[in-house]
């Protein structure tokens, strides 16, 4: 856990599109670095009493982030303080949409920050990322809107200026941390309260997406879970976990398998052009090759393209049964960072995300040569940079 105090003074900040300034109004601090995270959250909140949050999500929220930052909307209005979670991309995993539509999770998608009316909010709140991954943070950080909390289980992405940070890289899953701050009383779930009830059903799904059914989860995630199976639904979550899979992303794993090269038990696929809304195919196919075997670890990769704004990334998931692999390691080995220090990837025990912008590239064009050579320069890059980190004499993965 690291604590950062926000300055004593801070100037208003002018909004680009006209909207009034926010004035920046000094909060109370944690005492110390040392303090306990959940009495530093309870004092922040007391001190935010009757404000208006932002709650940011990650451009393509999992079942974590989520259930995570559903519980600090209830916990927060056990403090007056009202909450909008959003979140810039899409929501295309079929257990994701099922999970929101069957519990009518609050978590809606912005298009344009632009639009919103952010003079209405006094503080922003990051769950389950550290910014790195929303293509909103930056203008909402430019914009002016103070960084009052980040809560959060991944590996330090990047200096955060907030006026509390609760970062625990050794806990497996966000959800796990919020459902501590219901333990310790930031709010008393009730099982007659049928939104208790569902955010409780979504924070044990999102426990098990994060720790792969458990199979993966320290005491923390254990003890969590034993505390929501008093409140959870469990039909309620069965119904999310039956969601099937829609043809596109059964065509992705095909491809991926189709793909794959396979080198020391490291599964390689790069699986061509996706459609923005179909970019959770992507590690559901990584879950998918690393079951085969004498793999222990999968990695599959694509560019997305969104056909409105021309914009494309390069997108890839890892997953591993290595024990002494560490996905976070290796992936910013793998890939480095950008310009401004930034790891275009960075991952959680046992799974890892990577982002790369294609920049000048961007763009999907008619001409489908084009498009070709552009896949196959990318393909071999990344190809590349993950083979070079695999050691063929001793047949395991090297990161020092």
């Amino acid at each position: 856990m690291m604590t950062f105090n926000s300055d004593s003074e801070a100037p208003e900040a002018a909004f680009p599109n006209g909207n009034s300034a926010i004035s920046v109004v000094p909060r109370p601090e944690p005492d110390s670095d040392s303090e306990d995270p959940v009495q530093a959250v309870r004092r922040l909140l007391e001190g935010h009493r009757n404000d208006r949050h932002l709650v940011l999500l990650q451009d393509f929220p999992d079942p974590d982030a989520l259930s995570a930052a559903w519980a600090y909307k209830l916990i927060a209005a056990n403090y007056k303080i009202e909450c909008d979670i959003v979140y810039a991309g899409t929501l295309s995993h079929q257990e994701n949409i099922a999970l929101v539509r069957l519990t009518g999770l609050p978590a809606r998608r912005w298009l344009n920050a632009d639009d919103a009316h952010l003079a209405d909010y006094q503080g922003l709140v990051l769950v389950d990322n550290q910014g790195t991954t929303s293509q909103l943070y930056e203008h909402l950080r430019e914009a002016g809107l103070p960084l009052v909390l980040v809560i959060d289980h991944h590996a330090p992405q990047s200096k955060l200026d907030a006026e509390y940070i609760d970062l625990r890289p050794h806990i497996r899953a966000t959800a796990t941390i919020l459902t501590e701050y219901l333990q310790r009383g930031l709010l008393n779930l009730d099982r007659n309260n049928s939104k208790h009830t569902k955010c409780a059903t979504a924070l044990m799904h999102g426990l098990r997406a994060d720790t792969n059914q458990l199979m993966h989860a320290g005491a923390s995630d254990f003890m969590a879970a034993a505390y929501l199976s008093q409140f959870y639904d469990g039909q309620l979550l069965s119904a999310v976990l039956q969601a099937s899979r829609s043809k596109r992303v059964m065509d992705v794993i095909e491809r991926s398998l189709r793909n794959r090269k396979a080198q020391n038990n490291v599964s390689i696929a790069g699986v061509g052009y996706l459609r923005y809304d179909d970019r959770d195919a992507i590690p559901q196919a990584a879950d998918f090759l690393v079951t085969e075997d004498n793999v222990h670890t999968a990695v599959v990769y694509g560019i997305v393209h969104d056909e409105d704004e021309e914009r494309e990334v390069v997108i890839g998931s890892l997953r591993t049964s290595k024990i002494t692999l560490d996905p976070d390691e290796f992936i910013k080995e793998a890939f480095g960072q950008d310009s401004e220090g930034r790891f275009f990837g960075g991952g959680r025990s046992m799974a890892g995300g990577f982002e790369i912008p294609v920049g000048f590239l961007s763009g999907f064009y008619e001409n489908s040569e084009y498009n070709r050579l552009k896949w196959e320069v990318f393909d071999t890059q990344i190809k590349q940079k993950l083979w070079r980190l695999v050691n063929p004499e001793e047949g395991m993965i090297n990161t020092d």
